[in-house]
């Protein structure tokens, strides 16, 4: 349950402010249809979050601990430093004017996902816990609770949130999971 919990958290604070938020909130404001974006960011999310996870999974088995640990805590390292650089939209899919709300979502929110923090968050999770499925699932729903949201409140509630403090929390959290590895990493030693 650790590992749900954990990568619910991590990347849920990791989307606030990142560009597929900003993603969101555009798709929202171009179809007006909440359904067809949220089911396209979850279909999205669970192919793009699979495969990441899988990665970690497979390199945790290829790795020793003390490596996998270590790799683990630098790469925790630089995601909580890239957390902290506000992300936008580099420009609008051209995806928008041919399909409907929910394959524009699927298909946008799977590339924007591509190198993204929350799935390199999520390949290192999936390294660090047994239970792939519950990563999967955790970073799933962080997604969805960062983006849901959005959909539905738009610009009013993304313009009041203090998106420094959030930024700083999520590093804060990523800084703390990647001393927890580094800890791991010479407790195994």
């Amino acid at each position: 349950m650790d590992a749900f919990l954990i990568s619910t958290g991590l990347v849920a604070l990791a989307e606030i402010g990142d560009k597929t938020q900003l993603l969101a909130l555009l798709l929202a404001a171009r179809f007006k249809r909440p359904w067809p974006i949220v089911g396209g960011i979850l279909v999205a999310t669970v192919l793009n979050h699979a495969a990441a996870g899988w990665l970690g999974n497979w390199l945790s088995s290829q790795v020793s601990e003390f490596w996998l640990n270590l790799a683990l805590a630098l790469c925790f390292a630089v995601v909580a430093g890239w957390t902290l650089i506000p992300d936008k939209l580099d420009d609008e899919p051209g995806l928008m004017e041919r399909y409907g709300a929910f394959f524009a979502t699927l298909v946008a929110f799977f590339i924007a996902e591509m190198g993204d923090k929350t799935q390199v968050a999520t390949v290192m999770l999936a390294a660090q816990y047994d239970s792939l499925f519950w990563v999967i699932a955790g970073t799933t729903v962080g997604m969805l609770l960062a983006n849901v949201p959005v959909i539905w409140l738009g610009n009013r509630a993304a313009n009041t949130l203090p998106l420094t403090w959030i930024r700083r929390a999520a590093a804060a959290f990523f800084a703390v999971m990647a001393s927890y590895a580094l800890w791991r990493a010479f407790l195994l030693s």
